[in-house]
């Protein structure tokens, strides 16, 4: 496919804002397909919404909130997929008692396609997040930490195709460094690769030898460090990369009022998006295939 991107508007809304999309009337004679890309980072383990006295949340987020409007959406359009960059663990006393084990049910309940792990989610060791694997009916993927020597090899896969309506969709993950971050004993074995160095392998992959339409990158390197600013991060990777379409990020907490749209190394565009943390929002992008171009016409960043 040729393509090009067009970003139409990206806004951020409320759980009860109605999710429009851009007009096809000049595209009638071409067959259009539609693949809506939903996304959340850093839940941290919270289940409930923020209680309406809450003095920054009150009322919001919640996974009742969350699963009720990825239904909605469900209904509304055809190919969805639903996507997470990490930081699924910590931060109630639900991951305290339960390990894990209720937020990957409840995202399995949600039908959470894929995720890439987060640093938080080794808070109880290597051993433990295997512990809840049987847990969660989604893969997990992440490029640059190899897991060779640990019980998460062969579990936790580079990257995954996902063909929707006949288009493939490559989507792979990158991890933050956890050195320094993270005590050893907890992530054992595992190896941390460069970020930038390990995705122009995977790109090419996922390109010329899988074919992919479209290429989506699950991240939890942060979105940006002004007071460091060689340290990787997902502006970083989007500028000093390419043939990535979309960086969902995490780790930052970073609330995006609206994705970023950065040129790459080949001065082509990429959009970056966060939606902060603790499932307050949902993030929303919609693109659009015909068979001569591509692009992105919706994004949106929605407030349950």
């Amino acid at each position: 496919m040729k393509r090009r991107v067009f970003l139409q508007n990206t806004i951020a809304g409320t759980a009860l804002l109605s999710v429009g999309s851009f007009p096809l009337d000049g595209f009638a004679a071409v067959k259009t397909k539609k693949i809506t890309i939903l996304h959340t980072n850093d839940t941290h383990s919270h289940i409930d919404s923020f209680p309406a006295h809450h003095p920054k949340y009150p009322s919001q987020g919640g996974v009742a909130k969350r699963a009720g409007l990825i239904e909605k959406i469900r209904k509304e359009e055809k190919n969805v997929l639903l996507l997470d960059a990490g930081d699924i663990f910590q931060g109630t006393p639900y991951f305290n008692f339960y390990g894990g084990e209720l937020e990957f049910k409840l995202m399995s309940m949600m039908n959470y396609d894929l995720a890439t792990l987060g640093n938080h989610d080794f808070d109880n060791g290597i051993e433990g997040f295997y512990a809840q694997l049987p847990h969660a009916n989604f893969d997990f993927v992440s490029a640059n930490y190899d897991f060779k020597n640990t019980v998460l090899n062969g579990l936790v896969k580079p990257y995954k195709v996902i063909v929707k309506d006949g288009v493939k969709i490559g989507i792979f993950g990158l991890g933050v460094e956890l050195n320094g971050l993270v005590d050893k004993k907890l992530y054992k074995e595992t190896i941390y690769n460069n970020p930038i160095e390990v995705t122009q392998d995977i790109v090419k992959t996922l390109k010329e030898t899988e074919k992919c339409d479209l290429v989506i990158c699950l991240s939890h390197l942060g979105y940006q460090y002004k007071n460091e600013p060689n340290k990787i991060c997902d502006v970083l990777l989007a500028q000093k990369t390419k043939n990535i379409d979309l960086i969902i990020g995490g780790h930052t907490h970073t609330f995006l009022e609206k994705p970023t749209l950065l040129n790459n190394s080949e001065g082509k565009p990429v959009l970056v998006n966060q939606v902060g943390c603790y499932g307050i929002n949902l993030g929303r992008v919609d693109f659009y295939f015909t068979t001569d171009t591509f692009f992105d016409a919706n994004a949106k960043n929605i407030r349950l």
